[in-house]
C-alpha cells in the first residue's frame, strides 16, 4: 500500500483545511493493512505538522479508519469559546446554521451542501462553491505531481 492513496484521500476530502479555509475536515480512509496505514499516517504527520496541520485517527474498523484532519491552533482558538455551538463550528459549521438545525430538529433547511443551511443561503452557496473549487484545484495539482506538503498552507 502506498502513501499516495492516503494523500489522495486527504487532498480529496481535506483540501480546504490544507489551504487554511477550514479549521478541520473528517473522512473515512479505507486501507488494506492496518500497520501500513498507521505508518503512513505518521509519515504524513511528519510532513504536515510543521505547517500546523495534524492528521489523527478517531475510529478504527476492520478495513477503514475515520480520520480527523485539523489545524491545531485554529481549533484551539475556537474551543476557547465555551459555547457548545463553537464545538460544532470547529467542523466548519456556521453558528447560525447550528442554531437553525437545533430549532428545526434538523428539518426544513433552505439548502443542503457540505452542511444544512438555515440562513444566508446565497452566502453559504458561495462558500460551498469556494471550498469545492479549492478541492478541484488541489486534486488537479496533486495529479500533476505536486506534493501534499507543497499545497499545505503554513498556519
Amino acid at each position: 500500500m502506498n502513501r499516495k492513496r492516503l494523500e489522495n484521500g486527504l487532498i480529496r476530502h481535506c483540501a480546504p483545511t490544507l489551504a487554511g479555509l477550514k479549521s478541520a475536515s473528517l473522512f473515512q480512509y479505507f486501507y488494506d493493512d492496518k500497520g501500513q496505514a498507521i505508518k503512513q499516517i505518521k509519515e504524513v504527520n511528519q510532513l504536515l505538522n510543521g505547517r500546523g496541520v495534524y492528521v489523527d485517527t478517531l475510529q478504527w474498523n476492520e478495513n477503514a479508519v475515520l480520520i480527523y484532519t485539523y489545524r491545531f491552533h485554529h481549533v484551539q482558538k475556537e474551543l476557547e469559546n465555551p459555547k457548545g455551538m463553537e464545538l460544532l463550528m470547529k467542523y466548519g459549521y456556521q453558528s447560525n446554521d447550528v442554531e437553525g438545525c437545533i430549532i428545526n430538529s434538523g428539518q426544513n433547511c433552505k439548502y443542503c451542501g457540505l452542511w444544512k443551511v438555515y440562513c444566508d443561503e446565497k452566502e453559504k452557496m458561495q462558500l460551498f462553491h469556494k471550498l469545492k473549487k479549492c478541492s478541484e484545484i488541489y486534486l488537479q495539482a496533486f495529479s500533476k505531481g505536486r506534493r501534499i506538503e507543497q499545497m499545505t498552507v503554513c498556519a
